[in-house]
């Protein structure tokens, strides 16, 4: 599994595969992502981790990622 994605590959992705749009952060173009941005969730400033979390749940649903975080869950109030 890689989760690194290179800056030129970041550059060429869609605001709309990223956790954080307006930051450009959290991005998960792919199942692999979505897990890198659920391991990484605990770097997420305290203000942005509602949001988040919201869009970690999104994108594990497309992709059929199981996210089992307690804290994930709580923040996107599951």
């Amino acid at each position: 599994m890689n989760d690194r994605i290179s800056y030129e590959e970041k550059k060429e992705l869609p605001d709309s595969v990223f956790g954080l749009p307006e930051r450009r952060e959290y991005p998960m173009p792919d199942a692999a992502h979505v897990r890198a941005a659920e391991a990484y969730f605990r770097y997420c400033p305290e203000d942005l981790k509602p949001k988040l979390a919201r869009a970690i749940l999104d994108r594990a649903q497309e992709f059929g990622v199981n996210v089992e975080s307690p804290e994930i869950l709580s923040y996107a109030g599951q």
